[in-house]
Parts: C-alpha cells; sequence; structure tokens
C-alpha cells in the first residue's frame, strides 16, 4: 500500500520545468543575457527580443529555453548551488592602508547613499557613533573590508541583502554582532567586517530591500555601448 501511495506522489509531483518562475529565477536569466550581449553572442534585437520573453514566462522550463544556446547556461546549470563565501578575504586582495577613514570622536559620522566603496573602510567610533551604509553604494571592487573600533561607541554597518557576508571580529566587555549573509551570486561583492569592540558596539546587517545594482559596473558600460552603436548614436 505504501508502494502504491508513492508511486502515486512521483507521478503526481511536477517536474522541475513545470514549476513557476520566480522573480529571482527570471533576474539571473536576465543577467546571463545582459552579459550575452556584452560579449558578442546576441544582438541587441535578439537581447531585446529574449528579455521580453523572459518577463512573460511563467516557468522554470520556459525561462531555461532562452539560454540554452547560451556556454554560460551550461557552465553554471540552472539548479547548481553556489558556494558559500570564504570567511577570509583572499591574500593580496585588500590593501593594507585604508581606502576611506570614517572618524568619530565625541561626534558622529556617517557614509550613506550613493558612493564607491573601497576595498578597505576604516570605522574609529570613540565616544561617538559610525554609521556606514552601503546598500545604496556602487562596488569596483567584489571583497570590501571594514575595519571597526568601537571604544565607548558604535559602528553600524549596514549592506544590500544580495551581497555576502561575513564577521571576524570581537568584543571586549562590549559587543560585536554580524549576521552572516550569503549571496546567491557568486560574483556578488563580499564584505568582511572586522575589529573591536570595547565598551562599545559593532553591529552589520542587511538593509531589507536593498540590493546592489550593478556589482561590475563595466558590464553595464559595455551593454550600453552595444545599444548606442546598434542605435546608431
Amino acid at each position: 500500500m505504501d508502494l502504491q501511495k508513492q508511486d502515486l506522489q512521483q507521478q503526481s509531483a511536477p517536474a522541475v520545468s513545470e514549476l513557476r518562475a520566480s522573480d529571482a529565477e527570471r533576474d539571473r536569466i536576465a543577467d546571463i543575457l545582459h552579459d550575452a550581449l556584452a560579449e558578442g553572442r546576441l544582438t541587441a534585437d535578439e537581447h531585446a527580443e529574449r528579455v521580453e520573453g523572459v518577463l512573460r514566462a511563467k516557468t522554470v522550463g520556459e525561462l531555461e529555453v532562452f539560454i540554452r544556446d547560451l556556454p554560460a547556461a551550461h557552465r553554471q546549470g540552472t539548479n547548481s548551488s553556489p558556494a558559500p563565501a570564504p570567511h577570509r578575504p583572499t591574500a593580496g586582495a585588500i590593501p593594507i592602508d585604508p581606502d576611506d577613514n570614517v572618524v568619530a570622536v565625541f561626534s558622529g559620522a556617517v557614509r550613506k547613499g550613493r558612493w564607491r566603496a573601497g576595498r578597505r573602510i576604516h570605522a574609529y567610533a570613540v565616544f561617538g557613533s559610525v554609521e556606514i551604509d552601503l546598500s545604496e553604494a556602487l562596488f569596483d571592487h567584489q571583497q570590501v573590508v571594514v575595519k571597526s573600533f568601537a571604544i565607548f561607541g558604535s559602528v553600524e554597518i549596514r549592506v544590500p541583502e544580495n551581497v555576502s557576508l561575513r564577521g571576524t571580529g570581537s568584543g571586549v566587555l562590549g559587543s560585536f554582532e554580524v549576521d552572516t549573509l550569503d549571496s546567491g551570486d557568486p560574483q556578488a561583492p563580499i564584505v568582511y567586517v572586522d575589529g573591536w569592540a570595547v565598551l562599545g558596539s559593532i553591529e552589520a546587517r542587511p538593509k531589507r530591500g536593498k540590493v546592489v545594482a550593478d556589482i561590475l559596473d563595466r558590464v553595464q558600460r559595455k551593454v550600453d555601448r552595444s545599444l548606442r552603436k546598434h542605435l546608431g548614436h
């Protein structure tokens, strides 16, 4: 009887290709098409036609049709799980000296809005507060280190929800809290938060509803150039 029930369940379960497509799956297929346009594998007309089809697609199987002839689809696989981000930056990828210093001594300091995040950011909060908001920042590098020191103060870090986030610091009579986050995109930025909280606090977590619009805007510039060339501008 149990075997019959299992057979009926297997027969009634839909195939993966018949499952309804999510917005995240549509975005992933659209990213592959954007890259193919930038590489010259698709013309602007082909790209536009396929993107329009992706937006109308209802199932996973319908989405796969639009990238079936592209190498990226076979390299990544449509159902593969990305490897988690490493807990330490790649050796030599991060400079010793900071690209940006954010200092608050008996005061407050904020970095937020549309700004370019360097590879290394140092934050010092001494009897003060520092806020580093990367939710709308431009990432020119995949790995970013935020080195934080909070002495009788606080450092608050916010990141887009589609990046990876790692923490390797500690607190001395204080708190060091980093919400570990893994992006579904292996090419997404990785933000490493390190440092010490002495009678203070360091906190890093994602800002819900905020995503990286352009991880490496060089790709977007290539797409724009291709479109302008096609349109004769």
